[in-house]
């Protein structure tokens, strides 16, 4: 959590200096079962709410938002969001009064599919403990901070994460798939619906040993074959 917030907090273009601040993660993430929290620890105490954490001008903040909500759903490890933050709410958490209702109802529309697919969707849940729910396809693209990664079921469902940590549209990216054919963007936390501006693949892409896709800005895409 320090590590992911501490990366997010920073201006984008600083932000491929501090990769391994996403990625490091990964050399222990087997060693015990994992609670991905964002704790009420981090909204309180002069600490500002969590979308208030972020860089940038409105748009950005709430677009870093929904791309930190999917990073934390797509990686292994149980979720836990505190009260609040489903709404993006903008002031630090007050245990003396009420949230603020009714917050921006289309970042609480994302968390809501998230929790939809997080529950439906095996390979996002299924093996969240075991080193075969995951596979890297690239860590190391700090250059443009993108992290591309594999999510996997028991039978071999695999839904295919790319994630772009900048405001600059990743366009004609390239992403190693493991199997051929049409590949459905079955996430993308850009879309109008959820406030973003509408960058996408138009609901698909087709793949031979890898697909290319545009990364939206601040976004995350997601595609299951």
């Amino acid at each position: 959590m320090h590590d992911t917030l501490a990366y997010l907090e920073r201006d984008p273009v600083h932000r491929k200096f501090h990769h391994d601040e996403l990625t490091m993660r990964g050399l222990y993430a087997w060693s015990e079962r994992f609670v991905l929290p964002l704790s009420h620890d981090e909204v309180v105490h002069g600490k500002h709410a969590l979308v208030k954490k972020f860089p940038g001008d409105t748009w950005q903040q709430l677009a870093t938002l929904r791309l930190l909500y999917a990073y934390m759903y797509s990686l292994p490890g149980k979720k836990l969001l505190f009260m609040g933050d489903e709404l993006a709410q903008s002031r630090e958490w007050n245990h003396d009064a009420a949230l603020d209702w009714p917050g921006n109802e289309k970042i609480q529309l994302l968390v809501g599919e998230l929790n939809r697919m997080y529950r439906t969707e095996p390979a996002l849940h299924e093996l969240d403990c075991e080193p075969a729910g995951f596979k890297w396809i690239d860590a190391d693209d700090a250059e443009r901070s993108v992290l591309t990664y594999e999510r996997r079921s028991r039978r071999g469902d695999v839904i295919v994460c790319a994630l772009n940590f900048t405001p600059v549209p990743r366009l004609g990216y390239r992403v190693r798939v493991p199997v051929p054919g049409t590949w459905r963007e079955v996430l993308n936390t850009d879309a109008a619906n959820f406030g973003g501006s509408g960058r996408g693949n138009l609901g698909e892409v087709v793949a031979t040993d890898a697909m290319t896709i545009t990364v939206p800005p601040l976004g995350a895409v997601w595609f299951q074959r």
